[in-house]
């Protein structure tokens, strides 16, 4: 992130130092509403009202009873004026702090324990209090050593990779496999301290035999104040040929030296519902329940040691219990193995000469696994463990003096990673709404991150501690701001908070509520899990089959269609609600990784939905802009995030090589003569989310000027925004300006409900443009008017003042959604626009999605079921209901009106045969 650039501090306005009489206290709270279950670090944003906050206030943190905490804050986006936006927050908490917090103006409390970094020439140390963290600036190992008051419990952190050339079971030869270890390349400090430090380490994947790079990495590291945790964020993009490239296992390895005997030596993996599998290395039991006494007094040691407490060495012992211990086993390596959602084993063995023996099962192990002695060791949790499948835990080698612990984010005992497409012929737009071209369904430059935490230790945690600890591992500690603050500052757009108080209200919010529940209980009724599909949903509903189209070209995983991420967020906004959060943070780590490419020719596109996340040929901006990771960016701080939404800022320039309307409006001769042709949306507006959020985040005004440069260009143009049959201009990359190639106004239903309108809707708020608003309101005023009209309008800007020429008419959108109405009325308060866009909350009925239980023969497992239902109605809708609410908030009838018919093809029938056609052919 770029520093505040010297021009903006001359244009700070003279009020803008934060104050109770500018904006007040601000109430943060857990999400959800509970605390932590341990003491860990914790980062988060907040918005500011525009004008109020200078980019240097210093800000405060207190608990209800008033106890200060310890508070890093730091610049996330300013206002045009100079003004903080959004500022990021860290501190540390536990569960004693309970909330709700203050976050207010004035010097914060110093961390008990600051953090310091020191550099040489190859390694940075993070000291953190009784935790000393040794980085390495290159070669093999990420982290060269941890130490926990000052003695060593893990060292050569490093990633692994395991590559065979080709599938099981389709050939005669067994695949020749090859090992791979990280090779770090850079290492770049972006935060250090005083509460929260930042490493972010770059490379790639070297054949352990051979010279062979490949599978770029980037991993962050995160260390706050006086925490032993240590939070890691893993990410990998795939650069193979994916012919002969199967990732057999994926993961990373720590060594764990082990000074103690046997029988003080500890492995475990946490289990479902805070249950937890512990076991020493050799266990001190045998015939009959017999152990050995403590020499010292005290009885059976067996008990202690089960709690993993010290218990006598062997030479303390007399000598038939040291012949018991000679004889009892010692058992050596140790796996949790989790191949699928609902169902992990754990397995062990003595030696690499022996079987692995059942040691256990369950059904969704939370991926915590520890291993050590009673002088220290290591533990290590994944987030999304079971969700990600294939997934393992292991500890190899426990008997020697160095034990091998690894986590496995793709297993080897599950099989090979598989990213060939379906199938190796094409299904056309008009049987399966599939969009595949040749040599476009790869996975080149496709990502995918795992988020990690170790907990080194001085000894064997206690086991309520190991679960605590296991617990706390599974989801992102977040405080967050109240739906009501969110709402007041207008920071991330235009959406209303629930009200409930009238019938007509009652029954879109019992809509909007139901809707979400019900998406909320599909990955679970579904099994959308498994490492390259978690956080996603289907496309489209099968009411034939009862299930989504999980296998049909176009009408299976969704990828961003019609901006569900957008739904998601907004959601929870106004609601607060933490299953809502939680699913809107997996639908955007996921889409924003899987379903972009991120290196190669294809790199900042995204991919349209299909039955493989990158199998359709349509690759466009819309799928990968910076708007639909904005929310989760801001809300939480995470720096990856903010590079998904950083490397697509030159998106624009990759029209020159893919016009996105390439076969559905192929290019003339005459058109040929621009650098490229873009549509004015979804494709500029999903530039402009690029431009405008990378505006905010580094004060740069080039971005600002790059959106002008288009709004002058159609300004000259005769129907402005609407100049061009489907919207569809030609463009300048390196200038920004647009070109007019077509002499009648267009209209494109695809142009604002890809995240179009979210996007301006926010930009409005802040882009010092009167051209830009005045073409606008216009676009969301005439939707349907003639060319006429247009041009007089530019006169007059009082044409279709009857709400007439909106496109919004009888329930046919030429706009695509009624949210433009909503919004010319907002700006205009002229009351003719807003009764089509409220009317459409309810045109077809209204009161909460009604589910069908379907079981027995006609379902592999019971399923609630609405045959009508379909992501992209789901997110319009809520989309749409979310913003109308706010934007026409004063012309809501009392009373429900009466629905209509639904029309054919809208999916008003129970059991449709056949899918609707597409409403407009993208490339």
């Amino acid at each position: 992130m770029k520093l505040l650039p010297a021009f903006f501090a001359a244009a700070l306005l003279g009020s803008v130092t934060l104050s109770a009489a500018t904006t007040g206290p601000v109430t943060i709270n857990w999400l959800g509403g509970s605390p932590v279950p341990v003491t860990t670090g914790v980062s988060w944003g907040v918005p500011w009202p525009k004008g109020t906050v200078a980019k240097d206030q210093a800000f405060s943190l207190t608990t209800g009873d008033g106890k200060a905490l310890p508070l890093q804050t730091w610049p996330l986006a300013y206002w045009p004026d100079g003004s903080l936006k959004w500022s990021g927050f860290a501190t540390v908490a536990g569960p004693e702090q309970t909330g709700p917090f203050t976050l207010a103006p004035g010097s914060a409390a110093a961390a008990g324990a600051k953090i310091t970094l020191h550099q040489s020439d190859t390694t940075i140390e993070v000291n953190r209090g009784a935790v000393t963290c040794r980085v390495l600036k290159g070669g093999a190992s990420l982290i060269e050593s941890l130490a926990v008051d000052g003695r060593e419990v893990a060292r050569a952190g490093q990633l692994v990779c395991l590559v065979q050339d080709g599938p099981d079971g389709e050939a005669t030869d067994t695949p020749r496999r090859e090992k791979f270890t990280g090779k770090l390349n850079s290492v770049t400090i972006e935060q250090s301290g005083p509460v929260r430090a930042v490493l972010r380490l770059e490379g790639m994947h070297r054949a352990l035999h051979g010279s062979r790079e490949w599978l770029p990495f980037v991993v962050r590291l995160y260390f706050y104040a006086g925490q032993r945790d240590i939070r890691l964020v893993h990410t990998i993009i795939y650069n193979g040929d994916e012919q002969k490239d199967f990732i057999r296992g994926l993961g990373l390895e720590f060594a764990v030296p082990l000074r103690e005997e046997l029988q003080n030596r500890h492995v475990r993996f946490a289990g479902e519902a805070g249950g937890l599998w512990s076991e020493p290395v050799q266990p001190m039991v045998g015939r009959g329940g017999h152990s050995v006494a403590n020499p010292a007094g005290g009885g059976d040691v067996y008990p202690a040691q089960l709690l993993g407490h010290r218990v006598p060495n062997r030479a303390a012992l007399p000598e038939r219990d040291q012949a018991l211990l000679s004889d009892w086993a010692v058992w050596d390596s140790f796996k949790l193995i989790q191949p699928n959602a609902d169902g992990f084993t754990i397995v062990k063995r003595t030696n690499l000469q022996s079987a692995w023996i059942a040691a256990g099962a369950g059904k969704r192990a939370p991926g915590h696994v520890f291993v050590g002695d009673v002088s220290g060791g290591l533990g290590v949790s994944v987030k999304n463990f079971w969700q990600s499948h294939p997934a393992s835990l292991e500890v190899a080698r426990a008997s020697s003096g160095e034990a091998t612990l690894r986590v496995w984010l793709w297993s080897p005992d599950a099989g090979p990673m598989d990213l060939r497409h379906y199938d190796t012929r094409a299904h056309g737009l008009d049987s399966v709404y599939e969009d595949v071209q040749p040599g476009l369904s790869t996975p080149v430059g496709v990502a995918r991150t795992s988020e990690l935490t170790l907990y080194p230790s001085a000894n064997v945690p206690e086991r309520s501690a190991s679960v605590q600890l296991a617990a706390a591992g599974t989801q992102l500690p977040m405080l967050v701001c109240s739906p009501q603050y969110l709402h007041s500052v207008h920071a991330l757009g235009l959406w209303s908070l629930p009200d409930r108080s009238t019938p007509y209200k009652q029954a879109v919010e019992d809509q909007l509520s139901s809707t979400v529940d019900f998406y909320l209980s599909q990955p679970e009724q579904q099994h959308w899990y498994g490492f390259w599909d978690f956080g996603d949903v289907m496309h489209s509903f099968d009411a034939d089959r009862h299930v989504w189209r999980y296998d049909l070209g176009g009408m299976a995983w969704d990828n961003t269609e019609l901006g569900s991420p957008m739904w998601l967020w907004l959601t929870f906004l106004r609601t607060g609600r933490a299953d809502v959060f939680r699913m809107a943070e997996a639908m955007t780590r996921h889409t924003g990784e899987v379903d972009c490419y991120h290196l190669g020719p294809l790199a900042g596109f995204g991919s349209r939905h299909n039955v493989v996340h990158w199998g359709c040929g349509a690759k466009e901006a819309r799928i990968s802009m910076a708007g639909l990771k904005r929310y989760y960016y801001y809300l939480t701080t995470d720096e990856r995030t903010g590079d998904l939404m950083h490397e697509v800022v030159n998106l624009d320039y990759k029209a020159r090589e893919f016009d996105s309307m390439r076969l559905a409006q192929p290019i003339t001769e005459g058109e040929k003569k621009y650098p490229a042709r873009i549509r004015v949306g979804p494709d500029w507006l999903s530039f402009v989310s690029n431009w405008s959020t990378e505006w905010e985040r580094t004060g740069d005004t080039k971005w600002r000027d790059k959106i002008i440069a288009g709004v002058e260009s159609m300004q000259a143009m005769p129907y402005w925004m609407r100049s061009g049959r489907n919207l569809l201009m030609g463009y300048d990359p390196a200038t920004g300006k647009l070109y007019q190639i077509s002499d009648q106004p267009g209209t494109y239903n695809l142009a604002t409900i890809q995240g179009g309108a979210e996007v301006v809707f926010e930009l409005n708020e802040y882009l010092d443009s009167p051209a830009w608003q005045k073409m606008w309101l216009q676009y969301c005023r005439l939707g349907s008017a003639s060319a006429d009209v247009l041009k007089k309008d530019q006169a007059t800007g009082t044409e279709g003042a009857d709400g007439s020429l909106t496109g919004e008419q009888g329930g046919a959108s030429s706009q695509g959604t009624p949210r433009l109405a909503a919004y010319a009325y907002y700006k205009t308060r002229n009351p003719a626009f807003a009764p089509q866009a409220v009317k459409a909350l309810v045109r077809y009925g209204a009161g909460p999605l009604r589910t069908t239980r379907v079981a027995g023969a006609d379902v592999l497992n019971p399923i609630d079921e609405n045959a009508r239902v379909g992501t992209n109605g789901a997110a319009q809708n809520g989309l749409t209901a979310i913003e109308v609410l706010e934007l026409c908030a004063d012309q809501l009838p009392t009373e429900v009106p009466a629905s209509e018919p639904r029309p054919e093809g809208r999916g008003n029938r129970p059991r449709p045969v056949a899918p609707p056609a597409p409403p407009a052919k993208s490339n």
